[in-house]
């Protein structure tokens, strides 16, 4: 009797010892996760400071944010680069602002353009251009564009629409004045820019 009684003694304290052990190993682990979860966390905060005083900041998820900023920074390029006035100042001005999101492919088009007389065809016919964006296709793995719209012209005795379908690759960069979402849109080129309808305006 007094065997089996030492012998469920030391069962028991063994079940005690093993869950003692198991809890404190569940304490140590739990501790390490939650610690980890705060060092991301404070990574995820950042703090600007107002007139002295630190103020606390989120960051946002940058993966989850960041393709929005690509198709953001595509249709930027494409309404500065096409959106044009009668006036040279005005072309210069949003022709400059769009090359700081572009690389030399960029500044090789609007050579281009310029050397065939498009601009000063825009200002002797008092034209006006601007595009609509349809759609944006984005390859994440490959960092390719596809940029899908129309490009109207806008004259005083008609309204040329045309197709516009461009591509070209995106890399990121660090963020500045000039290019706020840290994008450099890289190899672009115009696929097609064919004319889809020529109305002649009403005139009285």
């Amino acid at each position: 009797m007094l065997i089996k009684n030492i012998e469920q003694r030391i069962k028991i304290n063994k079940v005690i010892s093993l869950s003692t052990i198991a809890f404190a190993v569940f304490i140590v682990i739990s501790g390490f996760f939650f610690a980890y979860r705060m060092i991301e966390d404070s990574r995820k905060s950042i703090y600007i400071l107002d007139n002295g005083v630190p103020v606390l900041a989120k960051q946002t998820d940058v993966l989850l944010n960041r393709p929005v900023e690509y198709k953001a920074q595509i249709e930027l390029f494409h309404r500065l680069f096409f959106t044009l006035a009668p006036d040279d100042i005005y072309i210069k001005d949003n022709i400059q602002k769009s090359l700081y999101l572009i690389d030399d492919s960029g500044k090789k088009e609007y050579t281009n353009l310029k050397e065939k007389g498009f601009y000063n065809q825009i200002i002797a016919s008092s034209s006006m251009v601007s595009i609509h964006t349809d759609s944006i296709a984005l390859n994440m793995e490959q960092k390719k564009f596809q940029f899908f719209g129309k490009q109207m012209i806008t004259r005083k005795s008609s309204v040329i629409s045309r197709k516009l379908i461009t591509e070209g690759f995106f890399d990121d960069i660090i963020r500045s004045p000039n290019n706020p979402h840290g994008v450099i849109l890289k190899n672009w080129r115009i696929m097609n820019n064919e004319e889809l309808s020529n109305q002649n305006k009403n005139s009285y």
